[in-house]
């Protein structure tokens, strides 16, 4: 049988399968906007759910290998529905983030003047991103909150608003006319996102990663929290976020998102979690990830990640177990 060259080889080679994601949707949204920023993203199956709890599902239930939902938004915080979900069920966790600026139209069906405009479909998170320009271009309408923003999108494109807040790739597809252009309130304004599987091993150490964690601490403990913080801040972990969020069990009972500059597979910051999950009543890991970096406004790169101390890089804490095995031997030269 004669060889193949290489080029038929591939020819010949089953394709690999096209990897499933779903997103936020419906079409439109700054999810798949975000979604299409990655190669995998680009050339995969995308699919919009109609809600960060069914797209996530989706991953649980197989029907999907990830998907990319909000996290926080650099003006309206927290996406409460998404931490929510990575807390309970069955677990997930965060294969990357996203970090991604926003910009917003408003747009109708119509070439509409302002002053028509009674009705204005918007995520909530986009309304709050918008709220002093709508004060003071439409100071009588009212605004409808809607599920993402490519649904503010269909609501004005239906006649179910006069018009909509909504990203600016929305329009087209929707055959919208822009009224106005740039209405949010902050221009710099970002929206973090996470591209979330089940569960698998962390991908290996950049240099510039986090660790996220959603930590349940003992309610019967004084100084519980604090504890929780020195765990951290005795190895020279950094914590880039701290969230809280009610556990639904009863009022006062909470728990708490942190994120961490480090990986899981650095020493220090596998010793912090070996102590978190001494002292607290739970810990969900969430995931270890490459950290999305923006430059400063100059390019500096100004969020440029921070060593660990002296005394706490993975060669010190090597050195540390090597030198208390070599003292329980009693070799103490």
């Amino acid at each position: 049988m004669p060889e193949l060259s290489p080029a038929a080889e591939r020819r010949d080679r089953p394709a690999e399968p096209a990897t499933r994601f779903v997103y936020l949707g419906p079409e439109g949204t700054f999810s798949e906007q975000a979604l299409r920023t990655l190669p995998a993203g680009e050339r995969g199956i995308r699919t919009p759910a109609r809600s960060v709890p069914e797209a996530l599902d989706a991953v649980r239930a197989g029907e999907a290998d990830a998907a990319l939902v909000p996290l926080e938004s650099s003006i309206g915080g927290a996406v409460g529905v998404t931490l929510d979900e990575l807390a309970t069920g069955d677990p997930l966790t965060i294969a990357r983030e996203v970090v991604l600026p926003v910009e917003f139209v408003l747009a109708a069906g119509d070439p509409i003047p302002l002053e028509s405009v009674r009705t204005v479909a918007a995520h909530p998170q986009a309304a709050l991103q918008c709220r002093r320009w709508l004060a003071g271009h439409l100071p009588d309408a009212t605004v409808v909150d809607a599920p993402s923003n490519g649904a503010a999108a269909a609501s004005a494109a239906s006649g179910g608003a006069d018009a909509a807040v909504c990203a600016p790739t929305a329009p087209p597809r929707h055959r919208l006319t822009v009224l106005a252009d740039k209405i949010a309130d902050h221009p710099d304004a970002v929206t973090r996102f996470a591209l979330v599987t089940r569960p698998a091993p962390a991908t290996e150490p950049t240099g510039d990663d986090l660790t996220s964690l959603a930590v349940y601490i003992a309610h019967d403990r004084v100084g519980a929290l604090l504890s929780v913080l020195m765990e951290l801040a005795v190895r020279g972990v950094n914590l880039t976020r701290i969230e809280s969020r009610p556990t639904g069990e009863r009022l006062g009972r909470y728990v708490f998102f942190l994120d961490c500059a480090g990986h899981v597979a650095e020493a220090r910051v596998g010793e912090a979690l070996r102590g978190l999950r001494r002292i607290c009543a739970d810990v969900r890991f969430l995931g270890s990830y490459p950290r999305h970096r923006l430059l400063g406004g100059d390019g500096d790169g100004a969020d440029a990640p921070v060593p660990a101390p002296p005394g706490l890089s993975d060669p010190d804490y090597a050195d540390a177990v090597a030198w208390l095995a070599r003292v329980r031997d009693g070799a103490l030269s």
